[in-house]
């Protein structure tokens, strides 16, 4: 963890879930961190003028630039696990038959995330545009003189009042400015915005941004144009995909009394909580088990405390016969919280489950039991090291299925 000044401006370093660090921050910049939901930052009770940064679950980099101010401030968020690992993560969640694991992401070169991962999405659009951009037919509506396509009656009579000319026409148009162009565009536009980005892979963007000239971005705050993958759009799916997590990460950007603070972190929670589930849905494929994620169900019998797993198993006769929720969290010296037990605890009572499973990132044993006194409920906790081959990891996550397929019902 480091704190320096460079001519572009003050840098500072964190590591997700490590001690604080205390550096010195103006208020402004330090109320907006803490508001911005960046990373935990209060001022130093010891020392006047800093401020105490610890980072959470979040990574990254984001820029903070205070008016009247010629030097920013960039923060930096490493993740514990190696970038490499990392990506296994995420390209096995978001395509498990093939992820990454075939080696067409090269990011091993990159130590930082946003590097690697501008770096990634550039290699991925390139191969994407090889053959050219991918047309398709998107519905256009526009004012005409001449009849296209069908006349919109009712656009006819609201602008019209009843005027033989423009027609308000709706037609079909073959074009390049199709959805899957335009998420590839606006995720290129938002690399070349954020900083950290390599001055080598920024030029790379800018090339795939030329030849993406004539397709329209996403305006900020519009939602994403839906895509389907197809066979005819097969050479654009991981370029897709990983265009996806660089326009769904959080987006750092506010602006209080004009502080303007921009740039990309990524939910190192969500990232294990979609790999465990999305892997344990893997390795009961073909079983006639049927698997759900974020499986709304209620704790009491007026339905009205709601309650979500991160993983329901059911069995052929559509009944639950196993639960898991996913932790992305490091094992205190006393050992996971408590909490967790408690909710996996209504879980297992709301589902009839004599037994549970609470799945870590972290730990020391690879798993523990826990009996609960006069409920004949048993608590699983399952300690996964992301440090390992994919190979391993995957073999563990068996070791886990095979112990949901065993959970007895009450």
């Amino acid at each position: 963890m480091t704190s320096a000044v460079t001519s572009a401006g003050e840098s500072i370093e964190l590591v997700e879930h490590a001690p604080a660090l205390s550096v010195a921050l103006s208020d402004a910049v330090g109320r907006a961190l803490a508001a911005g939901d960046i990373v935990d930052a209060v001022p130093d009770p010891y020392a006047s003028g800093r401020w105490s940064l610890r980072a959470g679950s979040k990574v990254g980099a984001v820029t903070v630039t205070v008016p009247g101010e010629n030097m920013p401030l960039t923060l930096r968020i490493t993740p514990k696990v190696s970038v490499a690992r990392l990506f296994f993560l995420l390209g096995y969640s978001l395509a498990p038959k093939s992820g990454w694991r075939d080696g067409e992401v090269e990011v091993t070169e990159h130590r930082d995330l946003l590097p690697a991962l501008a770096h990634a999405v550039e290699r991925q659009v390139d191969r994407g545009l090889r053959q050219g951009l991918l047309q398709g037919y998107r519905a256009t509506e526009e004012s005409a003189l001449v009849v296209r396509g069908r006349i919109r009656e009712a656009e006819q009579i609201r602008r019209r009042f009843g005027a033989m000319l423009p027609l308000e026409v709706v037609y079909d148009e073959f074009t390049t400015d199709i959805a899957e162009n335009r998420i590839l565009r606006t995720a290129v536009d938002r690399l070349l915005r954020l900083p950290g980005v390599p001055g080598d892979v920024r030029r790379r963007l800018l090339h795939q941004r030329a030849r993406l000239a004539d397709v329209t971005p996403v305006v900020r705050g519009q939602r994403l144009p839906a895509w389907q993958p197809t066979r005819l759009n097969a050479r654009y799916h991981h370029a897709l995909h990983l265009a996806q997590v660089v326009l769904d990460g959080s987006s750092a950007e506010h602006a209080p009394g004009g502080l303007r603070i921009d740039g990309f972190l990524f939910d190192m929670n969500k990232l294990f909580e979609d790999f465990v589930t999305v892997a344990l849905r893997e390795s009961f494929r073909g079983t006639g088990h049927t698997a759900r994620t974020q499986d709304p169900h209620h704790l009491d019998e007026a339905a009205e405390i709601r309650m979500k797993p991160d993983f329901v198993l059911y069995g052929s006769n559509g009944t639950p016969c196993a639960v898991v929720d996913a932790k992305y969290k490091a094992e205190k010296r006393g050992g996971f919280p408590d909490a967790d037990l408690y909710q996996m605890l209504a879980y297992c009572t709301a589902l009839g489950l004599r037994e549970g499973h609470l799945v870590y990132a972290k730990g020391n044993a690879s798993h523990a039991a826990h009996q609960v006194r006069h409920a004949g409920i048993v608590i699983h906790q399952h300690a996964l090291d992301l440090d390992q081959e994919p190979a391993g990891l995957l073999a563990d996550i068996d070791s886990v299925a095979q112990r949901l397929a065993d959970t007895p019902r009450i």
